[in-house]
């Protein structure tokens, strides 16, 4: 009797076992989604190589883009900036020149009028307008954008010693005036001026 329970028990573990087998060759044995792909060096090398390209060309737009918002919101206040740079140095306002010059421009500035100054000269500008803005170079090395501005303005100006004579200019001509002023600001201040750093003619 204990033989044969012996028997049933060899035949119902080997029944569980076949069982079992099966079960697990089909589960095995099946593809589903989330099967891991095997891995592939080469296409690995070409994804990652895809990956990188979009990553850089997303870049090089971002900053072509950037770079065309700084140009345009500095254009809106480059014509302001340039006025008042000429008649502030016209008038001998230093402090207002202060806020927009960087310290060499600032300093030959100040030196001029103060030379000005000590030889009882005094300037006469009025400002007409400008004809034309254009931007002529746009640089940018880290964080410093450098910008380099053609300007061509009407002005009228003239010098005139302590008696109100004329020495320099006509107050009653109206000179066509050519500048390329250089501007120059740090992307990463909180101050958002720009600074005039060189300028010429």
């Amino acid at each position: 009797m204990s033989n044969n329970f012996e028997y049933i028990d060899i035949i119902l573990l080997a029944m569980i076992a076949g069982f079992i087998f099966l079960r697990l060759r089909g589960i095995l044995g099946r593809k589903t989604g989330h099967q891991q792909k095997p891995f592939n060096p080469i296409a690995s090398q070409i994804e990652n190589e895809n990956i990188q390209k979009d990553k850089k060309i997303f870049e090089e737009k971002g900053n072509l883009e950037l770079e065309e918002q700084v140009k345009e919101k500095f254009l809106e206040g480059a014509n302001i900036a340039y006025e008042m740079i000429v008649t502030s140095f016209a008038k001998g306002d230093i402090k207002t020149l202060k806020t927009l010059l960087n310290k060499d421009i600032y300093n030959k500035f100040k030196a001029a009028i103060e030379e000005r100054k000590l030889k009882n000269l005094k300037s006469e500008t009025t400002f007409i307008g400008i004809k034309s803005t254009k931007i002529k170079e746009f640089s940018k090395k880290d964080n410093i954008y450098n910008i380099t501005v053609s300007f061509i303005s009407e002005i009228i100006t003239c010098i005139k010693d302590k008696d109100d004579k004329i020495i320099e200019g006509n107050p009653d001509i109206i000179k066509i005036v050519n500048d390329n002023w250089k501007f120059s600001k740090n992307m990463w201040s909180q101050n958002p001026n720009w600074y005039l750093v060189d300028t010429s003619n």
